[in-house]
């Protein structure tokens, strides 16, 4: 029993946390651009970084700070 309450916790565990690996939608990243100075290039540059995570390349990615 304990066995498979492990297997299916799991499971659920994996397809929970894959999910959050996806690139960011047209709408997310025109979002994300707004509050920049140079929106066009800003949105050029994001839409770049998401072909070449699509393509498997790896990207280097900005951290931004959460601020309240």
């Amino acid at each position: 029993m304990k066995l498979v309450f492990k297997l299916t916790f799991f499971l659920f565990a994996l397809v929970t946390f894959s999910e959050k690996s996806t690139s960011l939608t047209k709408y997310q990243i025109k979002k994300i651009c707004k509050k920049e100075i140079r929106e066009l290039t800003c949105i050029k540059n994001l839409l770049e970084k998401k072909s070449d995570l699509q393509k498997g390349k790896y990207i280097e990615i900005k951290v931004i700070p959460y601020k309240r």
